[in-house]
């Protein structure tokens, strides 16, 4: 019978791991092997069986058309956002796939979806911490990078829920190592996170405020790693072979494996030695001799190192910080236990960063540290305090009753987001602001949360004010709703606790309600969207009509622009999008010459001293942000 035991997964780009927290310290569960890492390997063997781990990788090099790895990069992910991806891997993709069909690869003969292949690795794991406990382990928590969005958090919880696995909560990968080294019991500060692992590079800047983290920055790099150094050094290798020894072993696959694993256990080695010497037994009988000092490999892998700098600094400008205003730096992945690569990240943050746990091992470790608190907590962890996720997206309500979401499901709290809006009305002073929540893309079929005006917005053309409505999500889950009229500064805001009142299974409800409906929702919002932007043009050509440039055009394309209105509005109550969005592209293309008489008019008036807004141009064919849904005094 299982317990109520909750595990801390690392669902790894390279390597993926699980731990638990054993009294009052995270320890990380080894596999059958013994190993601490399960590599995120996937492989069919002859008989159509799945192999994880250390065994699959064999078939990277025998029979790479049965193995696949770095499959998170492909988590939550469409064909058109892979198109990088495939350059560099060896993925074969189903032959019938779609645009906007979920992505399958070719193991053999069967096919599978990324989730499907992420549960692989999960449920090796899983098996992993039944056989340690004796018992089956069903709840964790499986960490995430900082940059994941809603679609690859979803896929990954998905990848769970494949393996047989409960996920209580996603933590943000950064959050995760801070957690092991017991940073957020500073209450206060910065801290950078410089994570380079096997196959990606991330760094991430946190601030964390009374023992909550929240993610400011993050950059990185997704094909640089320490594949890059063992790729490196086995080229340098290879062409040693070649110019030495008359051999060109390239494309001998038991050769290039050799001489990997030779250069790994070198790589390694050089941490700790001075100096190691390469050794491999080469086709014909021949060998590869080599010493390499630790001085000579630095040199050599500078190049794969430096290219971490450039995201370093681009992560602390967009933060606002300068070097001097990082309290502490953590150190996470394999790559870092390199010298040089320490060094580099003392001299960019001038100071030394954390070195005491393992860096294969620390966000596993902080993940146990975040089951453990989910569990109830020990005695070591009473006082954290447990970062949650938003379980519904929240958003507001906007012109022709659409939903507008704001923050999505899934995201760590705290969390912030900002969109901008503007008015459909002109002389508009009042506009009503309806938060919502829920997956479902009309207003009425989510939850109601909150209404409240922004009152006093000077008279202005329809279009012309910038709303900006702003969503926060504090470290208690409470809701701060903040709108603000950019140009006159007007300013109001509500708070409101979003999770009031719903059960698990609500929530549950709501999103299966989302998937269920998903298709005939998005048809309507299609359907609304397409109406109000119809309406929009024809106000914009209503305004035209009594501007001197409709004098201008000629009786032929005055009757060519009535002609194209009448069809725009027989369509318009329509239920068919695409034809009321063909009426539209045909409205616009025919007043196009209208337009720019009217952009002159206006250009010739602010000229002659007037604005562009006493010369009441209007807006033009399509208004270029969200219409609030309003009411106007």
């Amino acid at each position: 019978m299982a317990t109520d035991r909750i595990v801390g997964i690392d669902l790894g780009t390279t390597n993926s791991l699980v731990a638990f927290m054993q009294g009052e310290s995270p320890v990380v569960i080894p596999g059958e092997d013994g190993s601490n890492l399960v590599p995120s390997v996937v492989a069919l063997d002859q008989g159509g069986k799945p192999i994880v781990g250390n065994r699959a990788r064999n078939y990277l090099i025998e029979t790479p058309e049965r193995a696949v790895y770095s499959i998170k990069r492909l988590m939550g992910r469409g064909m058109e956002d892979i198109q990088e991806e495939l350059k560099f891997f060896p993925f074969r993709l189903a032959d019938d796939l779609e645009a906007g069909e979920v992505i399958r690869i070719k193991l053999g003969d069967k096919t599978f979806t990324p989730p499907e292949i992420s549960a692989l690795i999960l449920r090796q794991l899983k098996r992993n911490a039944d056989r340690f406990f004796g018992e089956p382990v069903t709840k964790a928590v499986i960490t995430v990078p900082a940059y994941f969005n809603d679609a690859q958090r979803q896929a990954t919880k998905d990848a769970g829920r494949i393996a047989g696995l409960e996920v209580l909560r996603l933590v943000n990968e950064p959050t995760a190592a801070s957690l092991a080294y017991g940073l957020d019991r500073k209450q206060n500060g910065v801290v950078a996170v410089y994570d380079f692992g096997g196959g990606t590079f991330d760094i991430s800047i946190l601030k964390l405020h009374d023992g909550i983290f929240e993610v400011i920055a993050t950059n990185g790099d997704t094909h640089l790693g320490g594949d890059d150094i063992d790729n490196f050094l086995i080229t340098i290798a290879l062409d040693d072979i070649r110019g030495d020894l008359g051999l060109d072993l390239r494309r001998n696959g038991e050769a290039v494996q050799a001489i990997r694993k030779v250069v790994i256990e070198a790589k390694i080695a050089l941490s700790s030695q001075v100096s190691v010497k390469l050794d491999v037994e080469l086709p014909g009988g021949e060998r590869y001799l080599r010493e390499i000092t630790r001085e000579q490999f630095e040199q050599l892998i500078q190049p794969v190192i430096d290219r971490t700098v450039g995201p370093c600094k681009q992560a602390l400008k967009d933060a606002g910080l300068k070097p001097e205003q990082i309290d502490e730096v953590v150190l996470v992945g394999g790559s870092t236990r390199i010298p040089r690569v320490r060094a580099i990240v003392q001299e960019l943050f001038g100071r030394e960063p954390h070195t005491e746990m393992n860096p294969d091992e620390v966000v596993a470790l902080g993940a146990a540290i975040q089951a453990n608190i989910l569990g109830g907590g020990s005695e070591a962890t009473e006082n954290m305090l447990l970062l949650d996720v938003t379980p519904l997206s929240l958003g507001i309500e906007v012109a022709g009753g659409v939903t507008d979401k704001i923050i999505l499901r899934n995201s760590t709290v705290p969390a912030s987001a900002t969109q901008h809006y503007t008015t459909q009305v002109d002389g508009q002073a009042n506009v009503a602001i309806h938060v919502l929540q829920g997956e479902r893309e009309l207003a009425k079929d989510c939850r109601s949360l909150a209404r409240f005006d922004l009152k006093g917005i000077p008279p202005m053309a329809a279009g012309m004010p910038r709303i900006e409505v702003k969503f926060l999500i504090d470290a208690n889950g409470i809701l701060h709703v903040s709108a603000r009229e950019q140009r006159s500064g007007k300013e109001t805001e509500i708070q409101v606790q979003p999770s009031y009142g719903l059960t698990d299974e609500q929530v549950e409800g709501m999103i299966l309600d989302s998937f269920d409906n998903a298709e005939e929702d998005f048809r309507r919002r299609q359907v609304i969207e397409a109406r109000n932007e119809a309406e929009t043009i024809l106000t914009a050509l209503d305004k035209g009509k009594k501007s001197p440039a409709w004098g201008r055009l000629t009786t032929n394309e005055k009757k060519q622009i009535a002609k194209m209105e009448k069809s725009l509005i027989a369509v318009k109550a329509e239920d068919d999008y695409r034809a009321i969005r063909k009426a539209i592209d045909a409205l616009n293309q025919g007043s196009m010459r209208l337009a720019e008489l009217m952009m002159d008019s206006a250009v010739s008036t602010v000229l002659k001293g007037k604005t562009m807004e006493d010369a009441d141009v209007g807006e033009g064919p399509t208004a270029p942000h969200p219409v609030a849904k309003a009411e106007f005094e």
